[in-house]
């Protein structure tokens, strides 16, 4: 997986939680706006870089250039962290790395069970970013019966049927979709039915849940169609009027 590509899931996955922590309320329901929330794992990622460069603080400036957005954002997020740094200092490294984790639900680990094993599904699950961050994958499901007992990464594919055992065994609450567009949906439903009330959806389509479950999605066509649309545009740039 190309560094790019993990760089999205981690933003990805990072965002997803499930449950509540017993000793700490999700970010949301502290009252941390989901803007907020959905820049927490950039920070994350590029604390943990600055760490292993054997940097012990960090300002404001510094994160805010190292996650790509601006240093009045990086401020206002933290704050809702409680975290407002020292005035000529910083913010403190490990420091930091704890209030995010914490807010985050990652001082905890998450079960996560993964639907479709094709091309996409079998990269993700050979991810090792998900391990390093608290997420155990605790099954691979598939509804072809030719992929069933197929080793991926230390795991055997089950059949969709073992769904609701996989989940409910082994105390899953987020659910990965890799599968085609046309079953995503369906997917989704059973992936409900069975408990699971977080979502990471790779399917190329806008999927239903009902009130209580979160949803997040990772739409590469998508991502490559905006990317065509700054290309034309800068070419267009060039073309007399």
């Amino acid at each position: 997986m190309s560094e790019q590509r993990a760089a999205q899931v981690d933003g990805a996955v990072g965002a997803v939680g499930a449950g509540t922590p017993a000793t700490d309320p999700a970010p949301r329901r502290r009252g941390i706006p989901d803007a907020s929330v959905a820049r927490l794992p950039l920070y994350l990622r590029s604390l943990h870089g600055l760490a292993e460069g054997g940097r012990t603080t960090v300002s404001s400036e510094a994160l805010a250039a190292a996650a790509g957005v601006n240093s009045a954002k990086v401020r206002k997020d933290l704050s809702h962290l409680g975290s407002y740094g020292t005035r000529g200092v910083g913010y403190e490294v490990d420091e930091l790395v704890h209030h995010i984790s914490n807010a985050l639900g990652l001082t905890q680990h998450w079960s996560v069970v993964l639907v479709g094993v094709g091309n996409l599904g079998h990269a993700l699950a050979g991810y090792g970013g998900f391990a390093s961050r608290g997420f155990q994958i605790a099954g691979l499901l598939d509804a072809d019966r030719g992929r069933v007992g197929e080793q991926i990464a230390g795991l055997m594919v089950r059949h969709m049927d073992d769904l609701d055992e996989v989940v409910r065994g082994n105390g899953v609450s987020i659910g990965v979709i890799a599968t085609p567009a046309r079953a995503a949906q369906e997917v989704c439903d059973r992936l409900v039915g069975a408990g699971v009330t977080s979502i990471l959806n790779f399917a190329p389509t806008v999927l239903q849940v009902p009130p209580g479950v979160d949803l997040r999605k990772v739409d590469l066509s998508m991502e490559l169609q905006i990317l065509s649309f700054h290309e034309h545009r800068k070419s267009a740039k060039g073309v007399p009027a």
